[in-house]
């Protein structure tokens, strides 16, 4: 089974029930790259009001957590950008 950015975002809004949320797929990115073969690229945009007052590895922790299930079903790297609302 290969995850999508669509399953991550689903994830991503049933447990942390962001205000924005955007999944992009960058494994085209990483043709040829060795851990291509072991899963998918993907970069998270999210905001959502449980990332206030956390510090950034807080946040990082908590998107790890919602994926916690998706990521040995084909994720190999994951950029994220988390924000609170408000944050600049």
């Amino acid at each position: 089974m290969s995850v999508s950015a669509q399953d991550i975002e689903a994830a991503l809004r049933a447990t942390l029930q962001p205000d924005a949320v955007e999944v992009q797929d960058d494994s085209h990115l990483h043709a040829g790259h060795a851990g291509a073969r072991e899963g998918r690229h993907f970069t998270v945009r999210i905001t959502a009001p449980a990332f206030t007052g956390q510090t950034r590895i807080a946040r990082h922790r908590l998107v790890y957590d919602a994926l916690g299930s998706l990521i040995p079903k084909g994720i190999h790297a994951l950029a994220i950008v988390a924000r609170a609302p408000g944050d600049a």
